[in-house]
Parts: structure tokens; sequence; C-alpha cells
């Protein structure tokens, strides 16, 4: 028994809607976006926390500590987010001359890569028993900011030392340390 060319198409075409709504129900997007509302749910708790005691006077400061933190990242994430739109843009225009658009890719690909060694840094910091830590490449100059109980002169070349041997080039490190109080 032979199948219309129709009921082929129809019966193609309904498959297809049943993989896309498969995937697009377990794609980890979905479970991202369900990640960031429980982070708000957490940081409406933390905020929360205002009492007078000293050791809340301390969790506020150490709060406010994180918030200069992750703003550091976001206006990070952010500039480098819009420098990848622009190369993105010049990739995939047509009027560009090959040279520029490999150029363009080139410069993306050293971004991303210079983004993960950031973070891969800043994790290897955490290890060594600091709350937190922020990497900020820019060319030959890494600058880093650690969140700290002291400053410690053997701790900045500790840091120094890691970073060193995780990149492999003698590039200009700086260590500061923000003191938590």
């Amino acid at each position: 028994m032979l199948l219309k060319k129709q009921t082929v198409w129809l019966l193609t075409m309904l498959s297809l809607v049943v993989v896309l709504s498969v995937y697009y129900i377990t794609s980890p997007e979905q479970k991202m976006t369900d990640m960031a509302s429980v982070q708000k749910n957490k940081d409406a708790a933390n905020s929360k926390d205002v009492v007078g005691t000293e050791q809340d006077k301390n969790i506020i400061s150490s709060i406010a500590s994180d918030e200069v933190f992750e703003a550091l990242r976001m206006n990070l994430e952010d500039s480098r987010s819009q420098r990848k739109e622009e190369l993105e843009t010049m990739i995939a225009s047509t009027e560009l001359p090959a040279d520029q658009r490999v150029a363009a890719h080139e410069e993306l690909k050293t971004l991303n890569e210079v983004a993960n060694k950031e973070q891969m840094l800043e994790t290897l910091i955490r290890t060594l028993g600091y709350d937190d830590a922020l990497v900020r490449a820019d060319g030959e100059e890494i600058r880093i900011t650690v969140k700290a109980k002291e400053k410690s002169a053997k701790a900045a070349n500790d840091i120094i030392q890691l970073v060193k041997s995780e990149i492999g080039t003698m590039q200009y490190v700086a260590v500061d340390f923000q003191i938590e109080k």
C-alpha cells in the first residue's frame, strides 16, 4: 500500500514538530532560566536580613562587597558581549573582504579564550581559600582583585605564581586585595 505524497509530508512535519517540542522542553536554556529565578529568590532572601547586631553588619558589608564584584563582572560581560555582537556582525557581513572577516573571527576566538582563562583563574584562586576573586585580562596586563581577610605579600606572590604557571607567558600581573570587615 503506497502512501500519498501529502500524507508523507504531513507525517514528516508532525514528527518534526514533536522532535522540536521535546528539544525545547529539555534544552539547557530552559534549565538556566529556572536557575536564574532560584538565584533571584536567594538574593531576595539575603537582602531581607537587616538586623542591628554586629554579626549582621558584617553580613551586610559582605553582601555589599559581593555586589561590587558582581557589578564589575556584569560590566565586563556587557562590554564583551557588545564587542562579540560587533564581531559576529562583521563575520556575517558579505560586504567586507574575506581578510577582515577572518580577522574578526580570530578576535572573537581570542575573546572567548580570554573569558575562559579568566573564569579558570578565578576558580583556581578560590581554591586557595579566598571567598571571591575577579580576574580581568587586558592584552598584556592581568588585574586580579581578591576578597580576603588581610593583605599579604606572600599571598599576592602565590597568586601571581599561580597565574603565571597557568598562563605560561610573562605578563604583567597586579593583585589587589579587598579586605573583608
